[in-house]
């Protein structure tokens, strides 16, 4: 999965791509890449971001969801960073395939509104959204306890409508996570697997790499690349990057080094 962020302020790539047409020619750089998923998100999470209206989220994603689904040449499918309702119904009607919900279907509008169009739904495990940076977990078992939450918000999304086949889990890696807790998370993708439904491991550029790399954002691709590579050998059947050229070629390899069976000499 592709980041394509057309917001002004995201923690990375904020003010990259807000005009339709830069948005369009990174979609279609992202497809070429290789990546399966392009996830367009209209709103940053990163810590201080404003809120943005749903007329302002509206304004940034819909045209560039409609021209991605116009063209012919990108073969990705489409997946929206959304919690708003109104939004996800507007970008589904525009050409979206996927909602990808940082909230987890709080809102009960959300889960009507997935069961009903039975779209795709990347259901993440977030308590601390917008990020509050001195935020701290009080559960022993970071694993346990986010294992634990997204078991429930399945149970009430599934109570609401929305099938099995809709879900990919996200345990919301650099959400609701204390010093060391992204590294456990990433570590023990394997239990979020053994829930029974796809996973998501978006460790993109994220600030845990800092505390072991000291680098800026846009020079964290190396860390990525790590934490991606042991997320999938771990189970995680996709993973949400910035670098999606560099991602497909070190999964690629790995994946052809894990397959790999040695000569008998």
């Amino acid at each position: 999965m592709g980041i394509l962020n057309v917001t002004p302020d995201s923690f990375s790539d904020g003010g990259n791509y807000t005009a339709v047409s830069d948005a369009i020619a990174r979609a279609r750089e992202i497809d070429e890449a290789g990546a399966a998923i392009i996830d367009i998100g209209g709103e940053s999470t990163r810590p201080g971001a404003d809120p943005v209206s749903i007329d302002e989220e509206l304004s940034r994603v819909v045209p560039v969801v409609e021209r991605i689904a116009d063209d012919p040449d990108i073969e990705a499918m489409i997946s929206v960073d959304t919690y708003k309702p109104a939004v996800a119904e507007a970008v589904l009607d525009a050409g979206a395939d996927i909602i990808n919900d940082q909230n987890g279907l709080d809102d009960p509008d959300m889960r009507s509104l997935v069961a009903s169009r039975d779209c795709a739904v990347i259901l993440m495990d977030a308590v601390n959204i917008p990020v509050e940076p001195e935020f701290t977990p009080t559960a022993a078992d970071i694993v346990a306890a986010v294992c634990e939450r997204l078991e429930e918000r399945v149970e009430r999304a599934r109570n609401a409508g929305v099938s099995d086949d809709q879900f990919v889990l996200d345990p919301g890696v650099g959400f609701a996570t204390g010093p060391g807790d992204d590294l456990e998370l990433i570590a023990r993708t394997d239990e979020f697997s053994a829930l029974g439904y796809p996973v998501l491991v978006g460790a993109s550029r994220k600030s845990f790499t800092k505390e072991i790399v000291d680098q800026p954002p846009q020079e964290r691709v190396a860390p990525s690349l790590a934490a991606h590579l042991v997320a999938a050998k771990h189970g995680a059947d996709i993973v949400r990057v910035h670098d999606v050229a560099e991602t497909v070629s070190a999964l690629r390899t790995a994946e052809a080094l894990w397959e790999h069976r040695p000569r008998t000499r």
